[in-house]
């Protein structure tokens, strides 16, 4: 009875320096020794163990059962030594136990959490993955979850983005990543409390990891303003996350309901003088001012592709002097035909009014102003190109 009390008094520290419930601990162990018990010698086949949760009396009956399944017999067969079988048995038991339950708890833990942001310490790097330690589990951050150029050093702490939860015999593998936009969005939560609370949204978010993010943010309070909530005192609370992405820009741009406004605010810091949205293409064509050309587009066109990514629009952006350009060109009347193959596989210019094809041959000789024969070509030179229809050069 000692024994069993002692063992009892041991299975519910375990439990406890654990985190296993003890009914969950004496189930496994009655399950083991069912299958210890039937490797015995004249066993019943078919058998159940019980175990007193007070006193730690181990039991075993041996059942017959009809063909239904039902007990229809029960008899007491517990061996003589079967405490010595129960205590090796335990033991295994709860080892192996103990190692799932901790891998069930782990997993638990972390199950559901896609989209979360952890912190973790830097443990192993190399060209496939890196590995951060959260404390009782590991991350993967695999390569394709990195931001090019940045350094993982050995020992640093580093905040990532949840992106997957899988369970696995040997516990969870939690997937977390450096590049999703998801990660800027909870960096913003934690550096600003508007956020976390609600009153600040974060509607939309573009982005390319290590160079340049962009945000556009709402207020649901019309006393709040959303971009200085996110800006912070002299830029305290966006410097923390430009400091966690390693010194990687973020726009920060006011969200609006108005396609036109939202493409304008978008494409900050340029100034737009204009904006003709085509439902039909889901095109924006947006027009700036000459001095503003490049910085719409910005380095290598990475601002106007995050304005279409944040904005969901095809942007195309032209300064005041092209669409004018543009406007003056699709304004003028010009002269109506096609390039058509002849009977002999030369290619001709056939004016849509009739009359005779011209050669391209025949055109290139009017436009230099030499033509030997003299034939149609003031009129080549007027339609080939199309020139315009009232002589005007083309």
């Amino acid at each position: 009875m000692k024994d069993q009390f002692a063992f009892l008094d041991a299975l519910q520290q375990i439990a406890k320096d654990k985190g296993i419930s003890v009914d969950t601990l004496l189930d496994a162990l009655a399950n083991a020794l069912v299958a210890a018990y039937k490797r015995l010698p004249d066993a019943a086949e078919e058998a159940v163990v019980t175990i007193d949760p007070e006193t730690g009396d181990i039991r075993v009956y041996g059942q017959e059962l009809d063909e239904d399944g039902n007990v229809v017999r029960e008899w007491d067969d517990t061996p003589s030594d079967f405490g010595r079988i129960a205590a090796q048995t335990a033991k295994q038991v709860m080892t192996q136990r103990i190692r799932e339950a901790e891998r069930d708890l782990k997993y638990e833990e972390y199950a559901g959490r896609e989209g979360d942001i952890v912190t973790g310490i830097i443990q192993q790097s190399d060209n496939r993955y890196t590995l951060l330690d959260l404390g009782k589990v590991e991350a993967l951050l695999p390569q394709a979850e990195q931001v090019p150029y940045e350094r993982y050093e050995h020992g640093a702490r580093l905040k990532a983005y949840i992106v997957e939860v899988r369970k696995t015999t040997k516990g969870p593998q939690i997937v977390v990543s450096r590049t999703h936009p998801g990660l800027i969005k909870r960096l913003f939560e934690l550096e600003v409390p508007e956020i976390s609370s609600g009153v600040v949204e974060i509607k939309a978010a573009a982005r390319e990891p290590g160079h340049r993010t962009k945000i556009a943010v709402w207020s649901n309070d019309g006393n709040v303003d959303p971009v200085g909530a996110c800006v912070g005192a002299r830029g305290a609370r966006v410097r923390m996350v430009t400091n966690e992405l390693r010194g990687e820009k973020v726009d920060i741009v006011p969200f609006s309901d108005d396609p036109r406004e939202f493409v304008m605010r978008a494409l900050q810091p340029a100034k737009v003088k204009e904006v003709h949205l085509d439902d039909l293409t889901g095109t924006a064509t947006v027009v700036v001012h000459d001095f503003q050309l490049s910085l719409a587009i910005g380095k290598e066109g990475q601002n106007a592709r995050l304005a279409a990514r944040l904005t969901g629009w095809r942007i195309d952006i032209k300064s005041e002097t092209q669409m004018a350009e543009e406007e003056a060109y699709a304004n003028e009347d010009w002269a109506e035909g096609e390039w058509v193959t002849n009977a002999e596989g030369e290619m001709v210019w056939q004016p849509a009014e009739g009359g005779e094809a011209v050669s391209a041959e025949a055109w290139s000789l009017g436009e230099g102003g030499t033509p030997e024969d003299g034939e149609g070509g003031g009129e080549a030179a007027s339609a080939a190109e199309p020139a315009p229809a009232d002589g005007g050069a083309a």
